[in-house]
Protein backbone atom coordinates (compact mmCIF):
# COMPACT_ATOMS: atom_id res chain seq x y z
CA UNK A 1 0.00 0.00 0.00
CA UNK A 2 1.36 3.45 -1.01
CA UNK A 3 1.04 6.47 0.79
CA UNK A 4 2.22 8.94 -2.27
CA UNK A 5 -1.65 10.08 -2.68
CA UNK A 6 -2.65 10.19 0.58
CA UNK A 7 -4.02 13.46 2.09
CA UNK A 8 -3.22 12.89 5.28
CA UNK A 9 -0.93 10.50 7.05
CA UNK A 10 -1.40 9.90 10.86
CA UNK A 11 -0.43 7.68 13.04
CA UNK A 12 -1.65 6.91 16.76
CA UNK A 13 1.07 4.93 18.74
CA UNK A 14 -0.33 3.03 21.80
CA UNK A 15 2.24 1.59 24.69
CA UNK A 16 0.42 -1.98 25.09
CA UNK A 17 -0.31 -1.75 29.30
CA UNK A 18 2.38 0.43 29.67
CA UNK A 19 3.18 0.05 33.34
CA UNK A 20 3.09 -3.60 33.03
CA UNK A 21 5.22 -3.85 30.00
CA UNK A 22 7.95 -1.98 31.84
CA UNK A 23 8.31 -4.14 34.89
CA UNK A 24 7.84 -7.15 32.56
CA UNK A 25 10.83 -5.21 30.59
CA UNK A 26 13.08 -4.42 33.75
CA UNK A 27 12.61 -8.10 35.23
CA UNK A 28 12.43 -11.24 33.32
CA UNK A 29 11.16 -13.59 35.67
CA UNK A 30 7.78 -11.48 35.42
CA UNK A 31 7.39 -12.32 31.45
CA UNK A 32 4.77 -13.56 31.08
CA UNK A 33 3.33 -14.15 34.28
CA UNK A 34 0.14 -12.48 35.55
CA UNK A 35 0.89 -9.16 37.25
CA UNK A 36 -1.18 -5.71 38.10
CA UNK A 37 0.37 -2.25 39.09
CA UNK A 38 -0.67 -0.94 42.37
CA UNK A 39 -0.40 2.54 44.00
CA UNK A 40 2.43 1.01 46.46
CA UNK A 41 3.13 -2.24 48.11
CA UNK A 42 0.31 -1.54 50.20
CA UNK A 43 -2.31 -0.45 47.18
CA UNK A 44 -5.07 -2.39 47.07
CA UNK A 45 -6.27 -0.94 43.62
CA UNK A 46 -5.17 -2.09 40.35
CA UNK A 47 -3.54 0.26 37.87
CA UNK A 48 -3.21 -1.77 35.12
CA UNK A 49 -2.48 -5.24 34.48
CA UNK A 50 -0.76 -7.19 32.17
CA UNK A 51 -1.96 -8.87 29.20
CA UNK A 52 -1.69 -12.08 31.31
CA UNK A 53 -4.02 -10.89 33.49
CA UNK A 54 -6.04 -9.68 31.58
CA UNK A 55 -6.70 -12.91 30.20
CA UNK A 56 -8.60 -14.04 33.66
CA UNK A 57 -10.79 -10.92 33.48
CA UNK A 58 -8.28 -8.84 35.89
CA UNK A 59 -8.98 -5.19 35.23
CA UNK A 60 -8.22 -1.21 36.05
CA UNK A 61 -9.73 -0.34 39.14
CA UNK A 62 -10.37 -3.73 40.15
CA UNK A 63 -9.40 -4.71 44.07
CA UNK A 64 -6.36 -7.31 44.36
CA UNK A 65 -8.56 -9.24 46.11
CA UNK A 66 -10.94 -9.57 43.97
CA UNK A 67 -8.01 -10.41 41.16
CA UNK A 68 -6.92 -12.87 43.00
CA UNK A 69 -10.37 -14.89 43.26
CA UNK A 70 -10.27 -15.07 39.61
CA UNK A 71 -6.02 -15.25 38.87
CA UNK A 72 -4.96 -17.09 41.90
CA UNK A 73 -1.13 -16.59 40.57
CA UNK A 74 -1.78 -13.35 40.12
CA UNK A 75 1.07 -10.91 41.43
CA UNK A 76 0.65 -7.86 42.93
CA UNK A 77 3.79 -5.07 41.79
CA UNK A 78 4.05 -1.45 43.36
CA UNK A 79 4.07 1.23 40.78
CA UNK A 80 7.42 3.27 40.32
CA UNK A 81 6.06 6.35 38.43
CA UNK A 82 9.21 8.25 38.45
CA UNK A 83 10.72 5.16 35.96
CA UNK A 84 7.33 5.52 34.21
CA UNK A 85 7.41 9.12 33.41
CA UNK A 86 11.20 8.97 32.69
CA UNK A 87 10.49 6.44 29.96
CA UNK A 88 7.53 7.78 28.59
CA UNK A 89 9.64 10.99 28.12
CA UNK A 90 12.09 9.06 26.07
CA UNK A 91 10.08 7.00 23.80
CA UNK A 92 8.15 10.50 23.34
CA UNK A 93 11.46 12.52 22.10
CA UNK A 94 12.39 9.08 20.40
CA UNK A 95 9.26 10.12 18.01
CA UNK A 96 10.52 13.41 17.28
CA UNK A 97 13.60 11.64 15.27
CA UNK A 98 10.01 10.47 12.96
CA UNK A 99 8.29 13.47 12.26
CA UNK A 100 8.29 17.02 14.42
CA UNK A 101 4.74 16.74 14.22
CA UNK A 102 3.26 15.02 17.29
CA UNK A 103 0.46 15.48 19.60
CA UNK A 104 1.43 13.67 22.89
CA UNK A 105 -1.82 12.37 23.40
CA UNK A 106 -1.28 10.79 27.36
CA UNK A 107 1.67 9.15 29.10
CA UNK A 108 0.90 6.06 26.51
CA UNK A 109 0.04 7.13 23.18
CA UNK A 110 0.66 10.00 21.09
CA UNK A 111 -0.25 11.05 16.95
CA UNK A 112 2.19 11.47 14.09
CA UNK A 113 1.36 13.41 11.35
CA UNK A 114 3.43 12.01 8.58
CA UNK A 115 1.95 13.87 5.96
CA UNK A 116 5.26 16.14 5.68
CA UNK A 117 7.48 13.22 5.46
CA UNK A 118 5.63 11.27 3.00
CA UNK A 119 8.78 11.29 0.34
CA UNK A 120 10.64 9.56 2.82
CA UNK A 121 8.68 6.76 3.36
CA UNK A 122 7.40 4.06 0.93
CA UNK A 123 4.39 2.79 2.49
CA UNK A 124 2.61 2.87 6.07
CA UNK A 125 4.36 -0.96 6.65
CA UNK A 126 7.91 1.01 6.99
CA UNK A 127 6.57 3.64 9.26
CA UNK A 128 5.25 1.63 11.98
CA UNK A 129 8.11 -0.67 11.02
CA UNK A 130 10.38 2.69 12.49
CA UNK A 131 8.09 3.57 15.04
CA UNK A 132 8.49 0.05 16.19
CA UNK A 133 11.73 -0.12 16.47
CA UNK A 134 12.20 3.43 17.75
CA UNK A 135 9.95 2.58 20.52
CA UNK A 136 11.35 -0.27 21.37
CA UNK A 137 15.07 0.96 21.56
CA UNK A 138 14.50 3.07 24.19
CA UNK A 139 12.29 1.62 26.27
CA UNK A 140 12.23 -2.05 26.08
CA UNK A 141 8.82 -2.40 24.96
CA UNK A 142 6.24 -3.05 22.37
CA UNK A 143 3.62 -0.63 20.94
CA UNK A 144 0.51 -1.21 18.75
CA UNK A 145 0.35 1.12 15.97
CA UNK A 146 -3.13 2.86 14.33
CA UNK A 147 -2.68 4.34 10.38
CA UNK A 148 -5.07 6.22 8.86
CA UNK A 149 -6.49 9.69 7.41
CA UNK A 150 -7.53 11.34 10.31
CA UNK A 151 -6.85 11.13 14.35
CA UNK A 152 -9.73 9.33 15.27
CA UNK A 153 -9.82 6.36 12.82
CA UNK A 154 -6.00 5.98 13.58
CA UNK A 155 -6.73 5.99 16.91
CA UNK A 156 -9.89 3.22 16.51
CA UNK A 157 -7.41 1.50 14.28
CA UNK A 158 -4.45 1.26 17.01
CA UNK A 159 -6.75 -0.75 19.73
CA UNK A 160 -8.10 -3.56 16.89
CA UNK A 161 -4.44 -5.57 17.56
CA UNK A 162 -3.29 -5.54 20.08
CA UNK A 163 -0.54 -6.03 21.80
CA UNK A 164 2.07 -5.09 19.22
CA UNK A 165 -0.06 -4.56 16.43
CA UNK A 166 -0.74 -2.88 13.33
CA UNK A 167 -4.08 -2.16 11.91
CA UNK A 168 -4.08 0.53 8.05
CA UNK A 169 -7.22 2.02 7.22
CA UNK A 170 -6.62 3.96 3.97
CA UNK A 171 -8.35 7.00 3.84
CA UNK A 172 -10.52 5.90 1.26
CA UNK A 173 -11.56 3.15 3.10
CA UNK A 174 -12.23 4.74 6.91
CA UNK A 175 -16.10 5.74 6.52
CA UNK A 176 -16.94 1.62 4.92
CA UNK A 177 -14.81 0.57 8.11
CA UNK A 178 -16.80 2.65 10.55
CA UNK A 179 -19.86 2.17 9.69
CA UNK A 180 -21.22 -0.62 11.52
CA UNK A 181 -19.32 -0.29 14.77
CA UNK A 182 -21.07 1.70 17.90
CA UNK A 183 -20.55 5.42 18.02
CA UNK A 184 -19.26 5.18 21.42
CA UNK A 185 -16.40 2.97 20.04
CA UNK A 186 -15.02 6.36 19.15
CA UNK A 187 -12.79 8.54 21.02
CA UNK A 188 -14.46 12.18 22.30
CA UNK A 189 -17.84 10.53 22.45
CA UNK A 190 -18.59 10.06 25.66
CA UNK A 191 -21.76 8.19 26.77
CA UNK A 192 -24.20 11.79 27.26
CA UNK A 193 -23.32 12.27 23.41
CA UNK A 194 -24.40 8.45 22.83
CA UNK A 195 -27.44 9.05 24.69
CA UNK A 196 -28.54 12.21 22.22
CA UNK A 197 -27.98 10.23 19.39
CA UNK A 198 -29.59 7.00 20.48
CA UNK A 199 -32.90 9.23 21.48
CA UNK A 200 -32.98 9.62 18.00
CA UNK A 201 -32.31 5.96 17.21
CA UNK A 202 -28.12 6.36 15.54
CA UNK A 203 -26.20 3.94 17.37
CA UNK A 204 -23.60 3.17 14.59
CA UNK A 205 -21.21 5.69 13.28
CA UNK A 206 -22.78 5.17 9.88
CA UNK A 207 -26.20 6.05 10.68
CA UNK A 208 -24.51 9.62 12.03
CA UNK A 209 -25.34 10.44 8.56
CA UNK A 210 -29.24 10.20 9.06
CA UNK A 211 -29.02 13.44 11.03
CA UNK A 212 -28.20 17.25 9.60
CA UNK A 213 -25.23 18.48 10.85
CA UNK A 214 -26.17 21.67 11.94
CA UNK A 215 -28.65 19.36 14.82
CA UNK A 216 -25.13 18.38 16.33
CA UNK A 217 -23.97 21.59 16.04
CA UNK A 218 -26.73 23.00 17.65
CA UNK A 219 -26.51 20.81 20.69
CA UNK A 220 -22.63 20.48 21.15
CA UNK A 221 -20.87 23.34 19.06
CA UNK A 222 -17.88 22.54 17.06
CA UNK A 223 -17.21 19.29 19.00
CA UNK A 224 -20.92 18.38 17.78
CA UNK A 225 -19.93 19.22 14.18
CA UNK A 226 -16.36 17.46 14.65
CA UNK A 227 -18.68 13.92 15.60
CA UNK A 228 -20.04 14.21 12.35
CA UNK A 229 -17.26 14.19 10.44
CA UNK A 230 -15.96 11.69 12.41
CA UNK A 231 -18.38 9.20 12.23
CA UNK A 232 -17.40 9.14 8.43
CA UNK A 233 -14.20 8.85 8.67
CA UNK A 234 -13.42 12.11 8.08
CA UNK A 235 -12.16 13.68 11.61
CA UNK A 236 -10.62 17.57 10.63
CA UNK A 237 -8.70 18.05 13.70
CA UNK A 238 -5.37 18.43 13.32
CA UNK A 239 -2.21 16.59 15.43
CA UNK A 240 -1.73 19.61 17.87
CA UNK A 241 1.63 20.76 18.94
CA UNK A 242 0.93 23.45 20.87
CA UNK A 243 -0.11 23.49 24.32
CA UNK A 244 -2.92 25.40 25.78
CA UNK A 245 -3.16 27.09 29.08
CA UNK A 246 -5.27 24.24 31.26
CA UNK A 247 -8.76 24.76 32.97
CA UNK A 248 -7.75 23.30 35.63
CA UNK A 249 -4.87 22.67 37.73
CA UNK A 250 -6.03 20.39 40.86
CA UNK A 251 -5.15 17.58 43.18
CA UNK A 252 -6.96 14.95 45.25
CA UNK A 253 -5.99 12.97 48.17
CA UNK A 254 -8.12 10.03 50.02
CA UNK A 255 -7.99 10.44 53.70
CA UNK A 256 -8.18 7.67 56.42
CA UNK A 257 -11.81 6.54 55.89
CA UNK A 258 -14.23 8.70 58.18
CA UNK A 259 -11.47 10.83 59.43
CA UNK A 260 -12.97 13.74 61.53
CA UNK A 261 -9.99 15.22 63.89
CA UNK A 262 -10.17 18.55 62.00
CA UNK A 263 -6.65 19.03 62.31
CA UNK A 264 -6.43 16.31 59.90
CA UNK A 265 -8.28 17.40 57.58
CA UNK A 266 -6.53 20.86 57.25
CA UNK A 267 -3.40 18.46 56.94
CA UNK A 268 -4.44 17.12 54.09
CA UNK A 269 -6.29 19.97 52.53
CA UNK A 270 -2.70 22.00 53.12
CA UNK A 271 -1.14 19.22 51.31
CA UNK A 272 -3.34 19.23 48.35
CA UNK A 273 -2.89 23.23 48.53
CA UNK A 274 0.59 23.05 48.57
CA UNK A 275 1.05 20.75 45.66
CA UNK A 276 -1.25 22.61 43.29
CA UNK A 277 0.82 26.14 44.45
CA UNK A 278 3.97 23.95 43.40
CA UNK A 279 2.53 23.51 39.68
CA UNK A 280 1.39 27.02 39.36
CA UNK A 281 4.64 28.47 39.70
CA UNK A 282 6.29 25.27 38.16
CA UNK A 283 4.27 26.63 34.70
CA UNK A 284 4.23 30.60 35.48
CA UNK A 285 0.83 30.51 36.40
CA UNK A 286 -1.69 31.90 38.86
CA UNK A 287 -5.16 31.88 39.80
CA UNK A 288 -7.50 33.77 41.74
CA UNK A 289 -10.69 31.11 41.77
CA UNK A 290 -10.54 27.65 43.41
CA UNK A 291 -12.81 24.91 44.02
CA UNK A 292 -12.31 23.09 47.29
CA UNK A 293 -14.27 20.19 48.51
CA UNK A 294 -14.89 17.21 51.27
CA UNK A 295 -16.33 13.96 50.70
CA UNK A 296 -18.01 12.52 53.14
CA UNK A 297 -20.08 9.17 52.70
CA UNK A 298 -22.83 10.82 50.73
CA UNK A 299 -21.73 13.75 48.92
CA UNK A 300 -19.39 16.31 48.62
CA UNK A 301 -19.38 19.50 50.52
CA UNK A 302 -17.50 22.61 50.47
CA UNK A 303 -17.60 25.91 47.63
CA UNK A 304 -17.72 25.41 43.80
CA UNK A 305 -15.68 28.23 43.60
CA UNK A 306 -14.01 30.91 45.96
CA UNK A 307 -11.73 33.30 45.32
CA UNK A 308 -8.72 34.88 46.81
CA UNK A 309 -8.30 38.77 46.56
CA UNK A 310 -5.63 38.77 44.10
CA UNK A 311 -4.26 35.76 41.79
CA UNK A 312 -1.92 33.72 43.48
CA UNK A 313 0.01 30.85 43.42
CA UNK A 314 1.32 30.99 46.82
CA UNK A 315 0.58 27.51 49.26
CA UNK A 316 -0.54 30.27 52.09
CA UNK A 317 -3.39 32.07 50.09
CA UNK A 318 -4.63 28.75 49.03
CA UNK A 319 -4.80 27.38 52.76
CA UNK A 320 -6.35 30.18 53.60
CA UNK A 321 -9.34 29.32 51.49
CA UNK A 322 -9.30 25.77 52.87
CA UNK A 323 -9.48 26.97 56.27
CA UNK A 324 -12.29 28.52 55.31
CA UNK A 325 -14.24 26.35 53.94
CA UNK A 326 -13.66 23.66 56.84
CA UNK A 327 -14.80 26.30 59.48
CA UNK A 328 -17.74 27.22 57.35
CA UNK A 329 -19.13 24.07 55.83
CA UNK A 330 -17.76 20.84 57.86
CA UNK A 331 -20.14 20.11 61.11
CA UNK A 332 -18.09 17.26 62.23
CA UNK A 333 -19.18 14.60 59.21
CA UNK A 334 -16.45 12.20 58.23
CA UNK A 335 -14.18 12.73 55.58
CA UNK A 336 -13.03 10.14 52.85
CA UNK A 337 -11.21 12.12 50.09
CA UNK A 338 -10.15 16.17 49.86
CA UNK A 339 -9.80 18.76 46.40
CA UNK A 340 -8.30 21.42 45.95
CA UNK A 341 -8.66 22.80 42.16
CA UNK A 342 -7.48 26.01 40.73
CA UNK A 343 -10.13 27.91 38.77
CA UNK A 344 -9.09 29.31 34.95
CA UNK A 345 -5.31 29.70 35.94
CA UNK A 346 -3.67 32.40 33.78
CA UNK A 347 -0.38 33.95 32.96
CA UNK A 348 1.31 35.10 36.26
CA UNK A 349 1.61 39.02 35.98
CA UNK A 350 3.92 39.69 39.17
CA UNK A 351 1.07 42.31 40.62
CA UNK A 352 1.64 43.25 44.04
CA UNK A 353 -1.47 42.92 45.89
CA UNK A 354 -1.09 46.63 47.25
CA UNK A 355 -4.23 46.13 50.04
CA UNK A 356 -2.56 43.30 51.90
CA UNK A 357 0.45 41.95 52.29
CA UNK A 358 3.41 44.84 51.91
CA UNK A 359 5.30 44.93 48.36
CA UNK A 360 8.77 44.02 50.48
CA UNK A 361 6.68 41.81 52.24
CA UNK A 362 5.29 40.02 49.02
CA UNK A 363 8.33 39.73 47.31
CA UNK A 364 9.99 38.18 50.01
CA UNK A 365 7.35 35.10 50.00
CA UNK A 366 8.22 35.51 45.63
CA UNK A 367 11.90 34.27 46.83
CA UNK A 368 11.16 32.02 49.36
CA UNK A 369 8.85 30.40 47.27
CA UNK A 370 11.50 29.92 44.08
CA UNK A 371 14.08 29.27 47.01
CA UNK A 372 12.15 26.31 48.57
CA UNK A 373 10.71 25.33 44.90
CA UNK A 374 14.80 24.32 43.84
CA UNK A 375 15.71 22.51 46.80
CA UNK A 376 12.34 20.46 46.00
CA UNK A 377 13.16 20.16 42.21
CA UNK A 378 16.88 18.97 43.36
CA UNK A 379 16.33 16.79 46.75
CA UNK A 380 12.83 15.66 46.38
CA UNK A 381 8.98 17.25 46.72
CA UNK A 382 8.24 18.35 49.95
CA UNK A 383 11.83 17.94 51.41
CA UNK A 384 10.86 21.56 52.75
CA UNK A 385 7.44 22.10 53.78
CA UNK A 386 5.29 23.95 56.37
CA UNK A 387 5.75 22.14 59.99
CA UNK A 388 1.90 20.99 59.93
CA UNK A 389 2.70 18.94 57.09
CA UNK A 390 5.29 16.34 58.54
CA UNK A 391 2.75 13.82 59.51
CA UNK A 392 0.44 13.82 55.82
CA UNK A 393 0.42 10.85 54.15
CA UNK A 394 3.24 8.74 52.95
CA UNK A 395 0.25 6.94 50.47
CA UNK A 396 2.59 7.12 47.20
CA UNK A 397 1.28 9.17 44.26
CA UNK A 398 0.69 7.56 40.55
CA UNK A 399 1.26 8.77 37.48
CA UNK A 400 -1.97 10.00 35.60
CA UNK A 401 -3.48 8.72 32.87
CA UNK A 402 -3.35 12.24 31.56
CA UNK A 403 0.64 13.35 32.58
CA UNK A 404 2.47 14.11 29.60
CA UNK A 405 6.17 14.65 29.13
CA UNK A 406 5.86 18.30 27.79
CA UNK A 407 3.44 21.18 28.52
CA UNK A 408 1.49 21.60 31.99
CA UNK A 409 0.20 18.36 32.32
CA UNK A 410 3.68 17.13 33.43
CA UNK A 411 3.43 16.44 37.11
CA UNK A 412 6.57 14.72 37.74
CA UNK A 413 9.48 16.19 38.14
CA UNK A 414 12.10 14.75 35.98
CA UNK A 415 14.84 12.76 37.85
CA UNK A 416 14.32 13.94 41.69
CA UNK A 417 10.87 14.67 42.58
CA UNK A 418 8.06 11.90 43.88
CA UNK A 419 5.43 11.73 41.48
CA UNK A 420 2.07 13.77 42.20
CA UNK A 421 -1.30 12.12 42.18
CA UNK A 422 -3.80 14.85 39.83
CA UNK A 423 -7.68 14.38 40.21
CA UNK A 424 -8.71 16.54 36.97
CA UNK A 425 -12.53 16.34 37.80
CA UNK A 426 -14.09 19.42 39.34
CA UNK A 427 -17.09 17.76 41.63
CA UNK A 428 -20.34 20.04 41.69
CA UNK A 429 -21.33 20.91 45.17
CA UNK A 430 -24.98 20.72 45.62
Amino acid sequence: MTIKNWPRIIALVDMNAFFASIEQARNPNLIGKPIGITNGIKGSCIITSSYEARAYGVRTGMRVKEAKKLCPSFLRIPSNPILYAKISTNIMNSLREITPDIEVFSVDEAFLDMTRCKKIWDNPENIAEKIKEKVFSVSGVHCSIGISGDKTTAKYAAKLHKPNGLTIISPWDAENTLKDISVLELCGINKGIGTFLAKRGIFTCGEVKKIPIGILGQHFGNPGRRIWYMCQGKDPEEVKNDIKTPKTIGHGKVTPPNTRSKNVIYMYLTHMSEKVAQRLRKNTLCAQKFFIGLKTNKDWIGCKQIKTTLPTNDGRHITALCKRILNQYWNGEGIYQVQVTALDPREEKGQIDLFGESGESNDKHHQLNRVIDCINQRYGEFTLASANLLNRSDMPNVISPAWKPYGYRQTIFQKYNKNNNIIKKVFKIK
